[in-house]
């Protein structure tokens, strides 16, 4: 009688292992630069890759385009949120695998267009805004409608993080760029908070997440 309670508890704790509860948020939306890119510059011509080694040296898949050795901080919010697997780069996710999110974030990008050209491609803050715009209209044709598309999107996350290629590759660079001419520190930390703002009001603020 021991041993068949034994059993009883090892197949239900492997069926447990095995039953997976559904992910905290339907959806994850990520927007930044090489800290979570994670592999949307390996379709574009730039130098700011990270598809080749030793980057990913620690990763399943070895490297992907993440700027890491290993996962990226999004990689484990996304663990830690249920999600099955790692949010997809938009470059490569269509469709209705749009439904559990993506990440639009590029290397060597800025809130400012012109922050990092000296690398050659790259998808500035108000490029993956457009195209978060163009994940929408694609959630709005798989759902059906607008408003269901609205209700679904304002259950998501999203992160977003910019502005150290702003110095770093654009105020911190005179050789490239005039920013550091035209502006004091104090007056450029205003001028992207500014843009910035913006920017999100524009395309994110609003809770149903819509264009406009």
């Amino acid at each position: 009688m021991v041993e068949v309670w034994w059993l009883l508890l090892l197949v239900s704790s492997l069926l447990m292992g095995l039953v997976r509860p559904d992910p905290q948020v339907p959806c994850y939306f990520i927007f930044g630069d090489s800290l979570v890119d994670n592999g949307n510059n390996n379709y574009i011509a730039s130098l700011a890759r990270a598809n080749y080694l030793p980057y990913g040296i620690d990763f399943s898949g070895g490297p992907s385009g993440r700027f890491s050795n290993g996962l990226t901080t999004v990689d484990v919010i996304a663990q830690q949120l249920g999600f099955d697997d790692f949010i997809p780069p938009y470059a490569a996710t269509r469709g209705e695998a749009l439904l559990a999110g993506a990440n639009f974030a590029s290397a060597a990008a800025g809130i400012r267009e012109e922050t990092g050209q000296q690398l050659g491609g790259r998808i500035s803050f108000g490029g993956q805004l457009q195209n978060y715009q163009a994940a929408v209209q694609e959630v709005v044709n798989v759902l059906g409608d607008e408003v269901s598309a609205a209700n679904y999107l304002s259950k998501c996350i999203f992160s977003v993080g910019m502005g150290s290629n702003d110095y770093l590759n654009n105020y911190f660079m005179p050789v490239f760029y005039s920013s550091s001419r035209q502006y004091t520190p104090e007056q450029y930390a205003d001028v992207l908070i500014g843009q910035y703002s913006q920017q999100i009001r524009n395309s994110l603020a609003d809770i149903a997440i819509l264009p406009l």
